[in-house]
């Protein structure tokens, strides 16, 4: 199985200034990336083996990080700068 790095930057490279901007400017944004990033950064570890999980949780973690990302996209894309 791949890794491959799913942060938010990574992801929408487009959006790097709105990100920094949110991640600077909105505590609710900001807490919503910490989790995101803590949850990928997870992830990762356990689809390279450093940590053990079932199939069950690995894609429920999954489902997790895409509804955190969705919640962020609608505040990227809603962002007047």
């Amino acid at each position: 199985m791949l890794s491959e790095s799913h942060d938010l930057v990574h992801e929408l490279p487009e959006h790097k200034d709105t990100i920094h901007a949110l991640k600077t400017n909105n505590n609710h944004f900001a807490r919503l990336f910490d989790q995101f990033d803590t949850l990928n950064k997870e992830i990762l570890r356990i689809e390279k083996g450093v940590e053990a999980a079932s199939d069950e949780r690995l894609e429920t973690m999954k489902k997790e990080r895409l509804a955190l990302k969705d919640e962020m996209m609608k505040m990227i894309e809603g962002f007047e700068g």
